[in-house]
């Protein structure tokens, strides 16, 4: 079996688990050995059959991660990680803006979360809930609006 095949199945198993990016999809091509020429001609492929976009990818990740929730740096951190150009990263996050308030899910999340730090004292939980939700990529503006309309 050629090689060239060989990379388009591995990379169909690989988009059958999950979308992934072109960078990602070359990294793990390049893990298995593939020649560059060989993991050039299979992105090229998987790209003319619209098997590999990294418009639909960004997309896809963002309204995923939205879920957990996450904050808007932290998606754009991760995008970027994945190699995907940063364009299409504020394109995708100001499409996704339209349908998320991100003080909306601060302000629920700092809610629910001093609701579990009840017996602590009042500035701990604060700093508590502030360092949760900067870790999650909200922020610090939000955070803090959100901390100071429930105190």
């Amino acid at each position: 079996m050629d090689s060239f095949l060989k990379a388009k199945q591995y990379s169909f198993l690989l988009l059958k688990f999950r979308l992934r990016s072109e960078k990602e999809l070359e990294e793990r091509l390049k893990g298995k050995k593939f020649g560059l020429d060989i993991i050039r001609q299979t992105i090229a492929f998987l790209k003319e059959k619209k098997f590999l976009d990294d418009h639909i990818f960004a997309r896809s990740w963002i309204e995923s991660r939205l879920k957990k929730p996450l904050g808007l740096a932290r998606l754009r951190q991760e995008l970027k990680l994945k190699g995907i150009d940063s364009k299409i990263i504020e394109a995708q996050l100001e499409e996704a803006k339209k349908d998320y308030s991100e003080e909306e899910t601060v302000l629920r999340l700092a809610k629910e979360r001093l609701g579990k730090l009840k017996g602590i004292d009042a500035q701990k939980a604060k700093q508590r809930v502030y360092g949760y939700l900067l870790r999650r990529g909200f922020s610090g503006r939000a955070i803090i609006e959100a901390i100071e309309q429930l105190c």
